[in-house]
């Protein structure tokens, strides 16, 4: 039972830690807060043993405020659950682990107003870097994100945006433009003369570049783009398109390109539960090359992105002081696999 009248005894506190390593308060900190001065090895050795003999945990709210920012990278995405982005994310959790960072995920669900609000919620957290990797979308929705990202950065956070960057924020590119391009192609190239696009709404970057690059190459090399669907980036918008089409006179041969690989797997997957064959009689193209299109059968035809290099690129950039924006974007490779065999 215990007793009442005992005292309760609280957190280690910075005090309590250099109490017990037998240094001053300013050296305890300097180990512990993450200090650039220089520490005595012998004395870092001391102060982080007593901190972890007490429990000790430093106080990321009182260290943010000290400095202007936290040991913190916030990366803001439409979906987690998405393997493009939890692919992405990996490389962010890599580059951030290497800098003694923590990584703060929130989801945007690909609304613009939601994003405006977790960036403002955000900056309280003070956080070092901030990554937009969500699908820029242009027009009245996104209105007052911009505002944000400014506030953001004149606190002293710096704002990275995967696809063009505007004012003081920074940006990866990736050429969604240029790969879808090179798709098509090479789908032209393989004998395809007629394709349906599966895309998101218009105004979305990521999505318009890539219908308006496979437009561009697969019509330069002799196909026709007949129709764009505006469906959306997720599985089930992939399938509902496909499955909408198929209703209708969809000769066998045609092309479907979904703007995203599991855009594309949704397609596939319509496509079979309406008693076509996905490559010998309706072909199907990605883009992303997530590890799902890689193992289901037929493999799915698609745009290598280097997702992890990504990820891992665009937290250097939240970090580096100096960074180089006419760095070229990350190489993309057309993989072409059995969802789009050649045709006679």
């Amino acid at each position: 039972m215990s007793n009442p009248s005992a005292p309760t005894r609280g957190a280690a506190t910075l005090h309590d830690v250099a109490r017990e390593a037998g240094v001053s308060l300013a050296t305890a900190s300097r180990v512990l807060n993450g200090s650039t001065r220089k520490v005595a090895e012998s004395y870092r050795e001391r102060v982080e043993a007593a901190a972890e003999k007490l429990g000790y945990t430093a106080n990321l709210s009182a260290q943010a405020t000290a400095r202007g920012t936290s040991a913190i990278v916030a990366l803001l995405v439409a979906d987690i659950a998405d393997p493009y982005f939890s692919q992405l994310a990996s490389g962010v959790a890599r580059g951030a682990d290497e800098a003694g960072l923590v990584v703060t995920i929130a989801i945007t669900e690909r609304d613009p107003q939601r994003e405006v609000k977790l960036v403002r919620a955000l900056r309280g957290q003070r956080p070092r870097g901030l990554i937009l990797a969500a699908s820029r979308t242009e027009g009245p929705d996104a209105v007052g994100l911009q505002s944000e990202l400014d506030a953001f950065s004149g606190m002293g956070g710096r704002v990275v945006m995967l696809g063009p960057g505007t004012g003081s924020t920074r940006s990866v590119a990736v050429d969604n433009h240029g790969g879808a391009a090179a798709l098509g192609t090479e789908l032209a190239r393989l004998g395809y003369r007629d394709a349906i696009v599966v895309a998101a709404s218009e105004g979305i970057r990521t999505s318009d570049d890539r219908v308006a690059g496979f437009t561009e190459g697969f019509e330069a090399a002799g196909g026709k783009v007949r129709d764009v669907r505006r469906a959306g980036f997720t599985r089930d918008a992939g399938y509902a398109a496909a499955q909408d089409l198929l209703q209708g006179d969809v000769p066998g041969g045609t092309l479907i390109f979904g703007i995203s690989d599991v855009v594309a797997i949704g397609a596939m997957s319509a496509v079979r539960d309406a008693g076509r064959q996905v490559g010998a009689d309706i072909a199907v193209a990605g883009f992303d090359d997530i590890a799902t299109g890689r193992d289901i059968r037929p493999g799915l035809t698609t745009v290598r992105v280097p997702l992890e290099d990504l990820g891992y690129r665009a937290l250097n950039a939240a970090l580096e002081p100096e960074w180089d924006a006419s760095e070229p974007p990350l190489h993309l490779e057309v993989v072409v696999r059995g969802s789009t065999p050649p045709r006679d």
